[in-house]
């Protein structure tokens, strides 16, 4: 057959040796599809003497990052050591060097992304990351090439199965926060330290990934609006259900107005969902990302967002991509970040609001309440009291509001949490659909 595709890994962990042995055990079928070998020709690790379950001939291993970037028999470089550093860096060079490159890394792409791809451009090579996003479920791709036609008007999405699984377990087990994380840390859903999940960093990334290519510009990942999960309690998803919504970590982007001009809606946060939407039924580690076009309407992506085997999938789907780019001599895609959309301040948006307080359990309370709203502009849609504390003398309310400002809506709280007869302003969520 025809001189062989050699690919490089940078990171033998669990997704690592998930491509590594797919590489190995498939090679046939891969060569077959290819017209010619695919083959996994170096692999960078921290410890080359490491026992490893995974049976890979030991001359390929190598600890010194040159052997992989500056050996000119390697075409593709596979990225899965994770994190901004050294990973940003090491990806930069094999693309000056003509390399192509696959990676599964959301930080780097979330970051760098648009001027990587302008370097592989310049280059005539290419960065292929569907793994970034969704892990296995297809959606970079789709966003780059089916549905091109498409004028995108929004991007919602479930895109961290950790904090989904979270707040699945505190709504359909009643479960609070600390214990629901236990156990999703008990099973390996959370790492360790769990806050870039619960704190809605890993869903800024991996926004910033797909807005930018759903609406052509650059998203930096520090311009998106972002709350986590911690401040929610059990009586929360209690009350959403009752009036007829589920609670999810949303991350949205759409295409907005700003001073009459377009501009783009980048937010991750928690948000009440009508229990009939696709998004509201998206349960457990699964994710889900719902685009919206001017052609297609709606479409949905559901699938597993995390795992080694989903993630080693996209990885070497991308691959194998690459290669037959390789193989025959089919330019790149270029980057399409011609947009420029400015971003919409948050204090813009316009939604519906719950807001949960605490208040003093006596006449002409809600009347105080109902005037700092009144003085704001928001207008209340419903109020209903929920549990009264008779040795305190207070009682909990939910307040539902009509679409109003998001500055309107803080000012409007600024005011209510000074008032005297109001205890706490428990929670304050947005509503969406």
């Amino acid at each position: 057959m025809a001189t062989p595709v050699n690919v490089a890994l940078m990171g033998l962990g669990v997704v690592g040796s998930g491509v590594a042995r797919a590489l190995l055990e498939k090679g046939d079928v891969y060569a077959r599809r290819l017209g010619r070998p695919l083959r996994l020709y170096r692999v960078l690790v921290r410890d080359p003497d490491k026992r490893r379950a995974l049976p890979i001939d030991p001359a390929i291993l190598t600890t010194d990052p040159a052997r992989v970037l500056e050996d000119q028999q390697v075409h593709i470089v596979v990225e899965l050591m994770g994190g901004e550093r050294p990973a940003a860096d090491y990806i930069r060079q094999a693309l000056a060097r003509g390399r192509y490159v696959v990676t599964a890394n959301k930080e780097v792409m979330a970051k760098h992304g648009p001027e990587l791809l302008a370097l592989a451009h310049r280059q005539g090579v290419d960065i292929l990351y569907e793994a970034s996003v969704g892990a296995g479920i297809p959606i970079v791709s789709p966003l780059k090439r089916d549905l091109s036609a498409n004028d995108i008007r929004a991007v919602r999405a479930i895109i961290n199965g950790t904090t989904n699984y979270i707040l699945t377990r505190m709504d359909s087990d009643g479960l609070d926060f600390t214990t629901a994380l236990a156990q999703a840390q008990e099973l390996g859903y959370a790492e360790p330290d769990p806050t870039n999940d619960v704190e809605g960093h890993d869903a800024v990334y991996k926004l910033a990934i797909l807005a930018s290519l759903a609406f052509h510009t650059r998203v930096p990942p520090e311009a998106i609006y972002r709350e986590g999960i911690t401040r929610l309690q059990g009586r929360d998803f209690r009350y959403a259900r009752e009036l007829g919504y589920r609670i999810k970590l949303l991350a949205i982007a759409r295409r907005a107005a700003a001073n009459g001009t377009e501009a783009l809606e980048a937010r991750v946060h928690p948000a009440l969902l009508p229990q009939g939407e696709l998004l509201a039924k998206v349960d457990g580690v699964l994710n889900a990302i719902e685009v919206e076009g001017d052609l297609l309407g709606r479409v949905v992506f559901q699938g597993q967002g995390a795992g080694a085997q989903p993630t080693a999938s996209a990885v070497v789907a991308d691959i194998l991509d690459a290669a037959q780019a390789l193989a025959h001599g089919r330019p790149p895609t270029p980057w399409q970040g011609d947009a420029e959309l400015p971003l919409r301040p948050m204090t813009d948006l316009e939604c519906r609001y719950y807001i949960r307080m605490e208040v003093a359990d006596r006449p002409g309370v809600l009347a105080q309440i109902a005037r700092c709203f009144g003085d704001h502009r928001v207008s209340i849609a419903s109020v209903i009291q929920k549990e009264t504390n008779e040795a305190a003398q207070t009682a909990e309310i939910v307040i539902m509001t009509h679409i109003a400002r998001e500055a309107d809506v803080r000012a409007t709280m600024a005011d209510v949490q000074r008032l005297d007869v109001v205890c706490e302003v428990g929670n304050f969520l947005r509503v969406e659909g």
